[in-house]
């Protein structure tokens, strides 16, 4: 008889696996499940999003009341479902998104990806002229560009020329290429999960070693 190919010596290999009592591998295989699952909703959600990350947790109180500490926030890319839509061009067009006009955009401060995006609405957009004749091209470390105006709707000034970030300094107008996506849908609370990530993940272990210390107790007690 021939020897198995590596074919059947993986297939086996994974019976093995799947039919293991042993405690260390019926661990291992529940945390597979869950990695497996928790992948699939993932990849779901970038492929209906179109962008990355595809939900994002308020953390701040600078969108209240249309936004809430603890609010788990759906990202889609910033021209899916329609285009970008700021305040001002919401009054002209009715568009309104979060209790007021305009969408509200996810986005890197000054491109920087060492600090958490920020997650304030779209007031306009400016070009370089304008930006000038403000006098916010004094707040710029590189060479004046154009971009939006973003704002907090429970924060009094604008985020460009007021809102100072250690290690990124004066938040710039933001160029498109700095835009994360905007936020399409909110649901309260549930945000709070992503914030406590590690506390959350010990749970699941412990319940998944529960689960499996139960069932082999009464494996024990049938046998």
């Amino acid at each position: 008889m021939s020897d198995p190919t590596w074919l059947q010596r993986a297939a086996s290999a994974f019976v093995t696996f799947r039919e293991s009592d042993h405690p260390v591998v019926s661990l291992a295989r529940d945390l597979l499940w869950v990695v497996a699952v928790v992948g699939g909703i993932a990849l779901a959600l970038y492929l209906f999003a179109g962008t990355w990350p595809a939900v994002v947790t308020i953390e701040s109180e600078s969108m209240v009341p249309n936004m809430n500490v603890g609010d788990l926030v759906l990202v889609v890319d910033e021209d899916r479902f329609g285009g970008l839509t700021t305040w001002a061009e919401g009054q002209l067009t009715g568009h309104s998104s979060f209790g007021n006009y305009g969408d509200v955009i996810i986005y890197r401060p000054n491109g920087a990806d060492s600090v958490h995006p920020i997650i304030h609405r779209a007031m306009t957009y400016v070009d370089v002229a304008a930006v000038e004749e403000s006098g916010l091209a004094q707040y710029y470390t590189t060479d004046p560009h154009g971009g939006y105006i973003t704002k907090g709707d429970n924060n009094p000034y604008i985020d460009q020329g007021n809102l100072r970030i250690a290690g990124v300094g004066v938040v710039e107008p933001v160029k498109k290429e700095w835009i994360i996506g905007k936020a399409l849908v909110a649901v309260p609370l549930i945000g709070y999960l992503p914030l406590h990530l590690a506390e959350f993940a010990v749970i699941v272990i412990v319940i998944i070693l529960l689960h499996d210390f139960v069932l082999s107790r009464r494996k024990e007690k049938k046998e």
